[in-house]
């Protein structure tokens, strides 16, 4: 059923598109777009994961109109905003005390949203467990204390890691850390890495 119609410059017909393209090329569009603009997509099925991916990277910055619904689809998607809105994500306290981290250890949260400029994690470590010497990557990291307590070791010295602690982890610098009887929890934020291919168990190394 047809609500309205658009001009052939409006529309984004992405039905021969392959599919590892398609998304990307429907997020390209629609940064391109001035506040209020919009376009008009057209596929062969109704975009549900599409429009996950849009609620959780664009929430309150687009309205979704379904126009046409089968047997092709058209959706009308239109900017509201000039930028992103800041959002609260979640709650570091709710996480850890919710039991999710009881038995768990390294990344229990990261941040997921697709076009972003940071790259952030809550690790979690096991009482008296412990991220071994090792290099930090190529950039800074700021890490702050949530809860539990531990050791952070350096080069030539250490400190001691309580709830509140903000630790500059300077780019390239040598450290391990250490957990106390009562585990470790912390939050690390950095610039975003350009995306590599990584073994797990290295990036569970090199979160800190």
């Amino acid at each position: 059923m047809t609500e309205s119609s658009a001009t052939d410059s409006d529309e984004l017909d992405v039905r021969h598109v392959s599919k590892p393209q398609r998304h990307p090329l429907i997020f390209s569009r629609f940064a391109s777009l001035p506040p209020s603009g919009s376009f008009v997509l057209v596929n062969s099925h109704d975009p549900k994961h599409l429009r996950q991916e849009f609620e959780r990277d664009h929430p309150g910055t687009y309205t979704w109109r379904y126009l046409e619904t089968g047997p092709t689809w058209r959706i009308q998607i239109t900017k509201r905003t000039a930028a992103e809105v800041p959002r609260v994500l979640g709650n570091a306290h709710a996480l850890l005390n919710g039991g999710q981290s009881a038995d768990a250890a390294g990344a229990i949260w990261r941040l997921e949203i697709s076009q972003r400029q940071l790259d952030a994690n809550v690790i979690h470590l096991q009482p008296d467990g412990q991220i071994g010497a090792h290099t930090g990557p190529d950039l800074d990291v700021l890490m702050y204390v949530i809860a539990g307590a531990g050791r952070i070791a350096t080069e030539t010295d250490g400190a001691s890691l309580e709830p509140g602690c903000l630790v500059w982890l300077p780019r390239r610098s040598g450290r391990s850390i250490t957990a106390g009887p009562s585990g470790l929890s912390y939050l690390t934020v950095h610039p975003r890495r350009p995306a590599l291919s990584i073994d797990p168990a290295a990036a569970s190394v090199t979160s800190a």
